[in-house]
């Protein structure tokens, strides 16, 4: 049995309640997150695979226990090529570096405004170069989102066809090479599923907000940490505000229980299966519903999005072609969205090549690919339904979120006490020694002084002992 350490948060059988989830931080700051992670897991987990999640978790003293109890690290990422990945990517570099056993990087983006001339390079390219020339040195290939990622390797030296090749988002890859999109009925019964990004500009947020107003059968899927807590307790708000974003459990959205947290990549893909249609600008939302079959319009907004777009097809909109008077009816008039459907086997075919030119084994090489051993293992549990915010709670069910959320948060606090008591101790024993050593260095110096005095007399008693004869 082979033995994979994967960076994510949780693994997809593994259900954790949802309090747990927000103070471990599972879904790694996005429940996106969750979804690539999940067709990961999905096709590399054979009958001899085992897949254990590393929580996020970077530490180069770790490298003598990956490399005696795992067989590789998977390291799926989203657009990881940005400033504020930057320490993280000077730990993977240094981790990878101590490591024996195979790295594959399936998936990785840079982030960047859509006109930026890669050519001008960024701040992080030092940083960029280091890390994957250290996972090039424990694979064959990196696999990489889209061609503006793959432009941004060519112009930092590397090669693409040899050293990296775009793959895409692994999520597309979660069900295999065949793609079904039901067609898009909209009507005014319709239910429709908004995702939105607070990053977006104003008339995209408006825009997002207009279908809200014109639809009334809709949900509204965050993604945010943040807002896992602030749907789960009502307690978070999200800074600036802004009448065409959600930021506190007081707006529309959260008032009309219309809000819907994803607490697991499967449970998340099952209800967007319901959906008749989902529109928004963000990436892993509308893919979630593309791989759960339902019509879906991305709003793209930056490179990272544009290039997967680009490549896997999505049905997407750019934020310029958004006016202020852009109805959903106009644009879904001109667009085809099926478009998905026919790169889907041709992509999906080269992401098996590229696990293959990685020696990663796969369920496509067994008959049981169609009823895969995740697939065995999830039928086998009780997903979670979909987070509700708390507004829609009856007074006892709200009880039981804050007194669970307390419970965890003592716990925490009692843990932190008993490291800091450990590490007070700790220190307390590290100045004793350092007192013995102290004392003892002293010991040693008045020694050292004693005998230098004797010596030092010795010497004297002999030159003068000398100097009488020589004169006689």
């Amino acid at each position: 049995m082979k033995r994979y350490l994967i960076r994510s948060g949780i693994a997809p059988t593994d259900l954790q309640g949802p309090a747990e989830m927000i103070f471990k931080n599972s879904i790694g700051g996005n429940v996106g997150n969750l979804i690539y992670a999940y067709s990961i897991y999905r096709n590399l987990m054979t009958e001899d695979v085992e897949i254990v999640p590393d929580r996020y978790r970077i530490n180069e003293n770790d490298a003598d226990m990956i490399n005696k109890y795992y067989d590789a690290y998977i390291i799926p990422l989203a657009d990881a090529f940005r400033d504020s990945f930057v320490d993280s990517l000077k730990k993977y570099t240094k981790l990878f570096e101590k490591l024996t056993i195979p790295v594959i990087v399936i998936g990785v983006g840079v982030k960047a405004p859509i006109n930026k001339r890669i050519k001008d390079g960024f701040s992080f390219d030092k940083e960029v170069k280091d890390f994957v020339t250290a996972v090039l040195k424990r694979s064959n290939m990196i696999g990489v989102r889209g061609q503006i990622t793959a432009d941004y390797l060519n112009y930092l030296g590397f090669v693409e066809g040899v050293d990296h090749t775009v793959i895409g988002c692994p999520s597309m890859y979660a069900f295999g090479g065949e793609l079904k999109i039901r067609d898009l009925n909209l009507n005014e019964k319709s239910t429709i599923a908004l995702n939105s990004s607070k990053l977006s500009p104003e008339h995209v947020l408006k825009f997002i907000t207009s279908v809200s107003n014109n639809y009334s059968n809709y949900y509204f899927i965050p993604q945010w940490l943040k807002e896992f807590r602030m749907t789960y307790l009502g307690n978070q708000a999200l800074g600036e505000t802004t009448e065409f974003y959600p930021n506190t459990i007081k707006e529309a959205y959260y008032e009309e229980n219309r809000v819907r947290y994803p607490l697991n990549a499967k449970s998340w893909i099952n209800f967007m299966q319901e959906m008749d249609f989902a529109v928004g600008a963000r990436l892993h939302g509308n893919i979630t519903a593309t791989i759960a079959g339902t019509p879906s319009l991305l709003l793209t907004k930056d490179a990272r999005m544009k290039e997967l777009a680009d490549y896997h097809k999505l049905t997407h909109i750019s934020e310029h072609d958004i006016t202020e008077d852009l109805t959903l009816e106009e644009v879904i008039n001109t667009l085809d969205f099926h478009s998905p459907e026919k790169v889907q086997e041709q992509n999906f075919n080269h992401f098996i090549k590229f696990l293959e030119k990685n020696s990663l084994d796969h369920i496509y090489n067994y008959d049981y690919h169609e009823y895969p051993p995740l697939d065995k293992q999830m039928d086998d549990i009780e997903l979670p339904n979909m987070l509700t915010p708390i507004n829609a709670l009856a007074p006892l069910e709200i009880s039981e979120r804050i007194t669970e959320y307390t419970r965890l948060e003592e716990e925490r606090i009692k843990k932190l006490k008993k490291m800091n008591s450990n590490l007070s101790e700790t220190v307390k024993k590290q100045k004793q020694e350092m007192k013995k050593k102290k004392d003892k260095i002293n010991y040693l110096n008045t020694q050292l002084q004693r005998k230098s005095v004797k010596i030092g007399l010795k010497f004297g008693e002999v030159l003068v002992a000398a100097k009488k004869k020589f004169r006689s």
